[in-house]
């Protein structure tokens, strides 16, 4: 007797509202009001997921982390759905497309308030969906400018994310790593598609104080730097003091930004050793200005030679001018 094809797994309503990051009371409202329960359901009542029916609602999450109405995303995901079944070639109408806002040029994702993207890239990561990660990211950065994407959403999604992770013992640490890992991956990519600096300008050196390893901020800078085609070069976390110390000699920067997040590694005598390297031809030699980045370092006033900003705006703005300066009037 022939045996019976194994059935497809399927999935209840507390263990499907747990991998897509939203609440089972949602998932039963958007069965009742738009119909995007599952196909089938055993003895009549309870709710069996099957992959098919998490497609569907994976879509719905991806239109409505985008800013799409829920009952717009409903009709969409379930159209898409129905003529992937039937095979159907035509194409169905994007909700971003009806939108008066057309999508933005990074990801395909509609551009909307800011707050609602604020919130769509959380939901997104509370989800671990990379693409939807990377279309949000790609289209605020883009469509709002790094500076505003970086200071009105991801910094405080990162932020947000951190605090939920501390607060509910070492739950989401993987939605903070997979989120800092998106959000790493834009902020390349911005530094790789801008225009080449002047290669015999002195850099911007970027390094993380030892035993720092909270990088993205630093990685945050160099796409600033590199989309106004400034010179840099970034060491990235937890850059030890001699090797430090030896890159400063070695490159000649007009400029060096220490990052510190906490105030452990906020090393002040480091800071004060930096800024007093000279380095140069005997007679005409220099020092670099020294930028003290990050929440580290508090609000004690900085020393001589150095330059304390509030923020990635403020650090843009000081290094592009301190630049310009150093690279003197015959610079185009």
């Amino acid at each position: 007797m022939p045996e019976k094809p194994a059935r497809a797994p399927r999935m209840t309503t507390g263990a499907v509202a747990r991998r897509l990051g939203i609440s089972p009371t949602t998932l039963r409202s958007w069965d009742r009001r738009y119909g995007m329960g599952p196909a089938v359901r055993d003895g009549g009542r309870h709710r069996r997921w099957t992959v098919e029916d998490i497609a569907v609602l994976e879509d719905m999450c991806r239109l409505t982390t985008s800013g799409v109405p829920p009952s717009e995303a409903a009709g969409v995901a379930l159209s898409r759905a129905n003529r992937s079944r039937a095979a159907d070639p035509e194409p169905v109408p994007s909700a971003g497309a009806r939108r008066t806002q057309g999508p933005g040029p990074g990801g395909g994702l509609p551009l909307g308030d800011i707050r609602q993207e604020f919130r769509g890239l959380a939901r997104a990561a509370v989800r671990l969906d990379g693409p939807a990660m990377d279309g949000l990211l790609a289209d605020l950065v883009h469509g709002h400018g790094l500076v505003e994407a970086w200071e009105e959403v991801i910094a405080p999604t990162l932020h947000a994310v951190g605090r939920k992770w501390e607060s509910s013992g070492d739950r989401y640490v993987e939605v903070e790593h997979l989120l800092s890992w998106h959000v790493s991956t834009v902020l390349r990519q911005v530094v790789g598609n801008a225009p080449p600096g002047p290669r015999d300008a002195a850099p911007v050196l970027m390094a993380c104080l030892p035993g720092e390893q909270h990088s993205l901020p630093l990685e945050a800078l160099a796409a600033g730097l590199a989309e106004r085609v400034l010179p840099m070069r970034m060491l990235g976390a937890a850059v030890p003091a001699g090797a430090l110390a030896a890159s400063v000699r070695r490159t000649g920067p007009s400029a060096v930004v220490l990052w510190s997040q906490s105030r452990h590694t906020a090393d002040r005598t480091l800071a004060r050793q930096v800024a007093a390297t000279a380095f140069g031809v005997r007679g005409a030699r220099t020092r670099p200005l020294v930028v003290l980045a990050g929440p580290g370092w508090g609000n004690r006033a900085p020393g001589p030679g150095m330059l304390r900003p509030t923020g990635l705006r403020e650090a843009l703005d000081i290094l592009a001018r301190h630049c310009a300066a150093v690279a003197g009037p015959f610079t185009s």
